[in-house]
């Protein structure tokens, strides 16, 4: 991976740790997949802001928000060498915060950014949660241009063993460079859509 694990400058969230997730898969039952399907979740571990107080205003994480998925999705686009087909995102917040400190990351200007760098159309899926060390996600994913592309409906689970602490969030964003192997329950094809609205 050519970026260097670091901060980036415009980021006002602490990062604990960044975190990959690679794998390749090859095979799928009893038959091999027509070409490697590349899968990967980037993630960061950072500092919760509002962990243990009630604040109206959730700024800091919208705009870290941003900043994550310009970050995340550059890197993926490395991973995948450009060929980013299917994304999604999600979060985990550790007991002293909530589950709407995940949504103020997630949701307001991540889609932005990761589409504009993924040339996608269609809204990312989302999970969040609330959670403790090692907790888990299954992040859910669909293909960048047209969410009713059946193919690539899918999840890659993800989880970091020693985080979130308590005054942490755990946030990713899950991406495919091809479908489901042997997909084989119809459906609207990568052929037939249009990638216009983001649905079809």
């Amino acid at each position: 991976m050519s970026h260097p694990a670091t901060q980036p400058e415009d980021l006002k969230l602490t990062v604990r740790k960044w975190v990959v997730q690679l794998e390749d898969v090859l095979r799928d039952g009893e038959k091999d997949t027509a070409r490697p399907i590349r899968r990967a979740v980037i993630a960061a571990v950072v500092t919760n802001p509002y962990a243990g107080r009630w604040s109206e205003d959730l700024s800091e994480l919208i705009d870290a928000g941003e900043v994550l998925a310009r970050e995340f999705m550059t890197r993926a686009q490395d991973l995948l060498d450009g060929q980013v087909q299917a994304y999604g995102k999600g979060g985990i917040v550790g007991e002293n915060g909530e589950i709407e400190h995940v949504a103020a990351l997630l949701h307001p200007k991540f889609g932005g950014p990761t589409r504009q760098i993924a040339n996608g159309v269609s809204i990312l899926p989302s999970v969040k949660k609330h959670g403790g060390q090692g907790a888990a996600l299954d992040i859910p994913v669909h293909h960048k241009d047209a969410m009713m592309i059946r193919s690539h409906f899918d999840s890659i689970e993800f989880r970091v063993p020693d985080a979130p602490r308590a005054n942490e969030i755990v946030v990713a964003l899950a991406v495919s460079d091809g479908p489901r192997p042997h997909h084989r329950v119809g459906g609207l094809t990568e052929a037939e859509a249009k990638g216009e609205d983001g649905l079809r």
